[in-house]
């Protein structure tokens, strides 16, 4: 079977040889510093979609499953991979036995059904599924059942990501909103957290591992350091800086015109290609951009060559491309690329919005300088936003601010993001009706729900396309090309497996 997605290299290529080897096994102890871009919004990836929550917390919590190096959906915490009914109706899920929480406790279906619940109640991502999950049941202490209303491929997908996750926390901690004790099975334990200062994990001796090797987010997670430590640093020269000087272990998202000066001493680069994409997320539920010809005046207006060239540099990092899948993905298809002009649309984005009648109330660009590849974007965008007759106000805010005023739709029209491109179509936050940006049509529900039923691989492939026409034409966000990352890594640690949410179980510092 043709595989739903190819990361190149294994999800990534590199420019450090990250992964190390090493003949005997490495030994244990050490302390990682690792550069984030701020502060996480909350300590519960239920409630947030945010990279960086889940960046932080997948160290903490697990899910049932997760996805192997090749993105293929491996098990977790369930013990194998789920009985389907003939239907496809019904999920079975055998769970591992000797499983502890971090306080102790020992893992049982009731903390899985109360988990899912929550999860269904809370998390963007839970609330999609919940639209056609009709029970979750206990069936013994180690079994789950999962009853649909209708079939849904992507309900593995959904089980599996780390952001707005099914996590499975113990089931007297399930009835909080928001969580207050965090309390996971992952191999790492919340040690201390000092707001703005940094969040400190501590190795959880009672972890029990799966068998194996490592593979991708799955397989063995191994517990060689003693701690990591994630320090916000919402700056990126500052990351840049702490990394060349050896303060950091490990420093996420830094901009790439930084390659030469971590190149060499005591860090090196490290570069996921591709990585993913930005996107200008539209508000459909309320302001201008409740008007499809307002959205469509904004697509026509902005000019990806300039936004990338500008946010990235070199070609070497980006390309200008409008399908939300680029070509070597299974998922690409070109239905409905001809929206996406390269270069702009200024006289047909005045045109739509004369057509729309636009009262010259200012459009709000929702953005951070924590990833500045985010900012230099929107001072682009804004600029041919104003040559096709748009006011614009850019709302430069702290990343933890934007991820929590995008919540309500009073406070923005347009707010800047990106995502690594999802195993998984229906992972994509517009693809929830709940997620900010808010996009319900009849027209969506239609294509969507014909995608997300249809049980056969080939013929998914086949059905996306009517579904990323659905979203070039209705305009609920404008994806801006395709982008590489660039993070930095000391040459003494070993064993992190490039990815999109970066890891450290399995990690080690060489010479301990």
């Amino acid at each position: 079977m043709k595989r739903f997605v190819k990361i190149a290299a294994s999800l990534a290529a590199l420019v450090l040889s990250a992964t190390g080897t090493a003949s005997a096994e490495p030994a244990k102890g050490g302390v990682i510093d690792v550069a984030t871009i701020g502060e996480p919004p909350t300590l519960d990836p239920m409630a947030s979609t945010a990279d960086l929550v889940g960046i932080v917390t997948q160290h903490i919590y697990e899910t049932l499953y997760t996805f192997d190096k090749d993105w293929g959906i491996t098990p977790l915490l369930a013990a194998d991979m789920p009985q389907i009914s003939p239907d496809g109706l019904v999920y079975t899920i055998k769970l591992r036995t000797g499983v502890k929480f971090h306080d102790g406790s020992d893992m049982d279906s009731a903390d899985v059904v109360a988990s899912l619940q929550r999860w269904m109640k809370i998390a963007t991502r839970g609330k999609q599924a919940a639209e056609v999950i009709a029970s979750v049941d206990k069936v013994d202490a180690d079994t789950v059942k999962i009853t649909l209303k209708k079939p849904f491929a992507p309900l593995l997908a959904l089980l599996s990501l780390n952001n707005a996750a099914a996590i499975i926390i113990p089931s007297e901690n399930a009835g909080q909103d928001p969580l207050t004790s965090f309390v996971g099975t992952g191999p790492y334990t919340l040690k201390d957290r000092k707001p703005d200062q940094f969040i400190q994990l501590a190795r959880f001796d009672g972890y029990k591992s799966r068998d194996g090797e490592p593979n991708g987010y799955g397989g063995a997670r191994k517990q060689y350091l003693d701690e990591i430590r994630f320090v916000p640093v919402p700056d990126a020269n500052t990351r840049v800086e702490g990394a060349v000087a050896g303060q950091f272990a490990y420093a996420d998202a830094l901009p790439v015109e930084s390659f030469d000066k971590i190149s060499g001493g005591k860090t090196a680069p490290v570069i996921l290609k591709p990585f993913g994409w930005p996107v200008f997320v539209l508000n459909t539920k309320q302001g201008p951009n409740s008007d499809i010809r307002i959205r469509k005046a904004i697509q026509a207006a902005l000019a990806p060559n300039d936004m990338l060239l500008a946010a990235f540099g070199s070609k070497d990092f980006f390309a200008a491309d409008g399908a939300l899948y680029p070509e070597g993905y299974a998922w690409h298809t070109d239905a409905g690329t001809e929206a996406y002009k390269p270069d702009g649309d200024t006289e047909g984005a005045a045109a739509l919005l004369k057509e729309a009648g636009y009262d010259g109330k200012p459009l709000r660009i929702l953005t951070s300088r924590q990833y500045e590849f985010h900012y230099k974007m929107a001072q682009v965008a804004a600029e041919y936003l104003k040559a096709a007759g748009f006011q614009v106000q850019l709302d430069v805010v702290e990343w933890a601010t934007l991820t929590k005023n995008r919540t309500d739709p009073a406070l923005w029209d347009i707010y800047i993001t990106h995502s690594p491109f999802l195993p998984e179509p229906s992972l994509t936050g517009i693809m929830s009706d709940s997620s900010p940006g808010w996009w319900v049509s009849d027209r969506k529900h239609k294509v969507l729900g014909a995608f997300n039923a249809e049980p056969d691989p080939a013929k998914r492939v086949q059905l996306f396309a009517d579904v990323q026409k659905a979203v070039l034409d209705e305009v609920p966000a404008v994806k801006i090309g395709d982008f590489n990352v660039l993070a930095a890594q000391a040459p003494a640690l070993k064993g992190v497996t490039p990815a999109p949410w970066p890891y450290f179980w399995n990690a080690y510092l060489e010479g301990k």
